[in-house]
This record gives structure tokens, sequence and C-alpha cells, in this order.
């Protein structure tokens, strides 16, 4: 029986726990390294996070999953493009607008890397 209800917890309904570890960027709202923290710390919570992003802000999107993969943080899992359309309230009428998805993983040495963060910051603060 403990089985059982240890499957009916551990099921992922409809996308559920991807929604909780997925950062919707906009280029307008927050700087660049405020989404680069909070992914690291969706990541320390979670294995991955998604990064997602319409229209402008597709590059900046692009520019914190690079900034991550260069640092040794995080490792490409996945990367989805499609077109969706979004009602344009002024004009009445839809407009399709690009979208992207990122997925990234944890990389192996990720805790450690953050640790180091860590101590480092810790250091300026004396």
């Amino acid at each position: 029986m403990e089985e059982i209800t240890e499957g009916v917890n551990n099921i992922d309904i409809a996308g559920e726990s991807n929604k909780r570890n997925r950062i919707q960027v906009s280029n307008t709202k927050r700087p660049l390294f405020f989404y680069v923290s909070l992914a690291k710390r969706y990541m320390q919570q979670h294995k991955e996070v998604g990064l997602s992003a319409l229209g402008m802000a597709i590059s900046t999107v692009v520019s914190i999953a690079e900034i991550l993969k260069n640092n040794g943080f995080a490792v490409e899992k996945k990367i989805m493009t499609s077109t969706v359309e979004i009602r344009d309230e002024s004009r009445g009428r839809p407009i399709s607008k690009a979208k992207i998805e990122i997925v990234l993983g944890k990389t192996e040495n990720f805790d450690e890397l953050m640790a180091a963060g860590d101590d480092r910051a810790g250091d300026g603060e004396e």
C-alpha cells in the first residue's frame, strides 16, 4: 500500500512540477543578472530550470543561458522554439510572436561552484 501512495504522490499532474522551476523572462522588467541569480536558486532546489521568453526578450534568455553555461553552472538539455498567437487589444486582432524555451540542467560541479561563490561573497562583507 505504501508503494501505491508514494507513486500517487510522485505523479506529475499536467506538468505541475515543470511550472515551479520555469522562469518567464522579460527584457524590460528586471535586470539580466536578476534572472541569472534566480536560475541558480531554482537549480539548487530542482535538478533543472526552464527559461522562456517571447519576442524581443528571446535574446535575454539566450544571454542568461550562455552566462550559466560559460561559468560552468548549467548544461543545455533542450531548446524549443515556436510561434504563439497573442491578442492585441488596441488593434483587436491576433499577433504572432516568436517564443523560445530553454531547459538547463545542473552540471556535476554545480554545488561546488555555488559554495565557492558563497565563500567569496562572505569574504567581501567582513
